[in-house]
């Protein structure tokens, strides 16, 4: 091999990840590689890397950081800070669950009033009903 050949094979870092063999141990392998990279953050890194720079700021807020942190690589940042960031991150993921859970299971203004404009139609009151389909239609615009 040539010194220019081995240069430009070395300069390229070869990420754990895909060195993985299969061992026959039911995925052992790839778990620990994936716990490696977990250790070294680079699944933090990824995510901050693909975060705008206000999401970014929004995680900070909740892991009690400083705004300008936002322009920081994760790899420029302490232990502590990274730790702080990925508590955020769950904290910010549980609370969206849950919103999304209330949201989904949560009674709609929209039909409640088809059901009382329904029951206009149901006893006969005209302008009752014209009511409450003129209230779902603006709630739609």
């Amino acid at each position: 091999m040539l010194p220019s050949q081995r240069a430009a094979t070395t300069a390229t870092p070869a990420n754990h990840l895909h060195l993985v063999q299969s061992d026959g141990r039911a995925g052992f392998g790839a778990l620990r590689a994936e716990l490696h990279a977990r250790c070294e953050d680079e699944d933090l890194a990824t995510l901050w890397r693909e975060l705008m720079t206000n999401e970014r700021k929004t995680l900070l807020a909740s892991a009690q950081m400083e705004p300008r942190d936002a322009l920081r690589s994760i790899g420029e940042m302490s232990k502590v800070e990274r730790n702080a960031i990925r508590a955020a991150i769950g904290r910010m993921s549980q609370y969206a669950l849950r919103l999304r859970d209330r949201l989904e299971t949560a009674e709609r203004p929209s039909r409640q009033m088809a059901r009382q404009a329904r029951q206009a139609l149901i006893d006969g009151d005209r302008q009752a009903a014209l009511h409450w389909l003129n209230l779902i239609e603006q709630g739609a615009q």
